[in-house]
């Protein structure tokens, strides 16, 4: 009998097409990082000064249009101005320090979300946490939109039409941006910020010392007024003018919680860097929003056509000087590409808030994975979309996107700063106890007071927009986390057929293994009912065909494990010890078995490579792995539960290897 020809191997595909998407993606991107780099997680962290440029940028640039939108409030009512500044310095301190706080009790981040599931519940959490990811998509939104105004008012009104193209343009590109990672994002911001803190540094202390001359006669001025008001409205009618335009400068505090929900970018200690850059940005967004009220009211600046106050104030103050234009351009444009850096706390903070909401099933839990960047891409990706979408919605209208900003952020504030205080009021005989209590009852006031008048004074015009989308989110969220507390429930019930196997007290093989004899390769995660019912049904379905188990895992690097060496190795640790438990059910079933395990952030990728190492070791190999079948699939199990054994199955049928995906019924 003639000998069967060998089929000669058909190599992958590598058009010419494929190669330009591969480099394509590699320059939008970068390479993929490697995560067992002695000091990857060094040259990913950001210290103070540079966290305070990607998180701090949101609040200083509210400043662009909080502490306006405050003083049109007053109506003519100026003399308040003196107050509402001191209030506006003393609430973002306040908040602040709420927050530092926050940080020392929750040092693996979280924000308020975390805050409100651990010492509110869940329930509350979730709504905390959804409040906080639409009010990062709205701080996307609303920042490139008040650029793209601010950038266009310099230029010929006939130009206003390219403003939209331009912030679907800066959206999309702040996106890729940080898929590359965070700290190139920052670095590429850097020198924007610098100048707006230049620029704006000279016109608060321009606008304030060169009229101290003139403050006594301001203040005679407003104590004449306020007699009169007094006469006319009373004291409740003051302070009920002066409680509307504190409140409708609410957009001046956003962004102060996002050190908190960005704890994993900071470099450690991670506690000592998010407290300093704290600091940072509640003294220089209280000097910049104080201050810029103050100015207004000594500088007595009004409402003029087509011009922020801002502008009207830096054009006042720099007319005498030989370079006025020059200034005034250059204040103008800080002042509208900090808003796009301000964007970046959007997305800096919200894809850690939806990955802490995967690893607790609210959300599909491949939010938690990271890329080859090392980056929490999909929730970047959503934040970006988010935006786009809020964008498209309002066709780029600043104000409307304005009306439905700040209102999440004060529910987040609330639920926080009251799960501090009952936190602080369990805590019988603690050192200063007495003093966060009193600290965090004003806290939650003050922010409650602002969330209920922010509510009552925007629903109609628009808030009632923000309010339905937070509450259809919060709906999603208790939907997806039933589904997946009942397929839980139905993999309890599998570990529990399983509980009773007798392997604690059998030993680790040592005789070594007959690489000619057919094998199966197992693919598992974790030790569990799941994986040991992959591996009866591979002895149930091939009755006595196997003489070798090699069973494969990979341990996922999530946003969980990104957060340091030692975390990577109790991961290693972890998969190692399952993978031991395995190899023992194989021992006490008097079949031998070995095992191997990678690390990585793609599970497809890092198990299609350990499945071809085994394919060299064992050249009679089958490759298994179970998978979850419901009874009436739809796109929403597919888009809550990975299709990784069939990703893997179609991976290994190209490579010329045989695989076979086991169904584990979810009814």
């Amino acid at each position: 009998m003639d000998e069967i020809p060998e089929i000669p191997e058909i190599p992958p595909p590598d058009s010419k097409g494929e190669r330009i998407l591969h480099r394509t993606r590699r320059i939008l991107f970068g390479k993929p990082r490697d995560f067992t780099e002695p000091t990857i997680f060094h040259r990913l962290s950001l210290i103070p000064i540079l966290a305070w440029i990607g998180l701090g940028a949101d609040g200083l640039s509210s400043s662009s249009y909080g502490p306006e939108e405050a003083f049109r409030a007053l109506q003519g009512h100026t003399y308040l101005a003196f107050a509402l500044a001191a209030a506006t310095a003393l609430t973002v301190v306040i908040i602040a320090v709420g927050y530092s706080r926050i940080i020392e009790e929750f040092p693996g981040g979280g924000g308020g979300y975390v805050v409100a599931s651990r010492l509110l519940g869940e329930k509350l959490g979730v709504i905390s946490g959804c409040a906080l990811l639409v009010d990062y998509a709205l701080t996307i939104a609303v920042s490139i939109t008040a650029a793209g105004d601010s950038i266009f008012s310099t230029l010929p009104l006939e130009w206003m039409a390219y403003k939209f193209p331009l912030v679907i343009f800066i959206i999309l590109g702040l996106t890729i941006l940080n898929i590359r990672g965070v700290r190139e994002s920052v670095l590429a911001m850097a020198p924007i910020f610098i100048l707006f803190v230049l620029t704006h540094a000279v016109l608060i202390g321009v606008g304030i010392f060169s009229h101290t001359g003139n403050i006594p006669q301001v203040v005679e001025s407003s104590s004449q007024s306020l007699n009169n008001d007094l006469g006319v409205l009373g004291l409740g009618g003051i302070f009920l003018i002066l409680a509307k335009a504190f409140s409708m400068g609410g957009g001046t505090y956003t962004g102060i919680e996002a050190v908190s929900n960005g704890m994993p970018v900071l470099r450690e200690p991670r506690v000592h860097t998010a407290k300093r850059t704290m600091l940072y940005m509640a003294v220089s967004l209280a000097i910049t929003a104080g201050g810029l009220i103050v100015c207004y009211v000594l500088w007595g600046i009004a409402p003029e056509a087509g011009k922020t106050f801002n502008d009207v104030l830096a054009e006042r103050i720099s007319s005498p000087w030989p370079f006025h234009n020059l200034y005034v351009y250059l204040t103008l444009f800080a002042a509208g590409a900090l808003l796009v850096v301000a964007a970046q706390a959007g997305f800096i903070g919200g894809p850690p808030v939806l990955a802490n909401m995967a690893v607790d099933s609210w959300v599909p839990r491949y939010f938690s994975t990271l890329s080859e960047r090392l980056t929490t891409m999909n929730g970047i990706v959503v934040m970006g979309a988010a935006a786009l979408v809020l964008v498209f919605y309002t066709r780029g209208n600043t104000h409307h996107l304005v009306i439905m900003y700040s209102i999440n952020v004060f529910l987040t504030f609330s639920l926080s700063m009251f799960g501090m205080l009952r936190l602080w009021w369990t805590r019988k005989g603690r050192v200063f106890r007495k003093r966060r209590l009193a600290f965090f009852t004003i806290g939650f006031l003050l922010c409650a007071t602002i969330l209920v008048i922010t509510i009552s004074e925007k629903f109609t015009e628009g808030g009632w927009v923000t309010v339905a989308i937070t509450a259809v989110l919060v709906v999603i969220c208790f939907v997806i986390r039933r589904h997946y507390r009942a397929v839980s429930q139905r993999l309890n019930r599998l570990n529990e057929d399983f509980q009773g196997l007798p392997i604690d007290g059998v030993t680790m093989p040592t005789s070594e293994m007959d690489p000619e004899q057919p094998t199966a390769a197992v693919l598992v995660s974790g030790f569990s009912g799941l994986g040991i019912h992959t591996l009866m049904n591979v002895f149930r379905v091939f009755p006595d065909q196997f003489k070798n188990i090699v069973f494969l895992s990979v341990g996922v690097i999530d946003s969980g494990e990104m957060k340091g060496a030692e975390q990577i190795q109790q991961l290693r640790t972890n998969t190692e010890e399952s993978l031991q438990k395995y190899v023992k059910v194989a021992t006490y079933l008097g079949i031998p078995s070995t095992y191997r395990l990678a690390l990585g952030t793609d599970v497809v990728d890092e198990a299609v490579g350990l499945c071809c190492d085994v394919s060299k070791d064992f050249s009679r190999t089958t490759f298994f792995a179970g998978q979850l079948v419901f009874q009436h699939e739809s796109w929403f199990h597919r888009l809550l539960h990975n299709q990784t054994a069939f990703s893997i199955q179609r991976r290994l049928l190209w490579e010329g290897k045989t695989m076979v995906v086991l169904p584990v019924r979810v009814r």
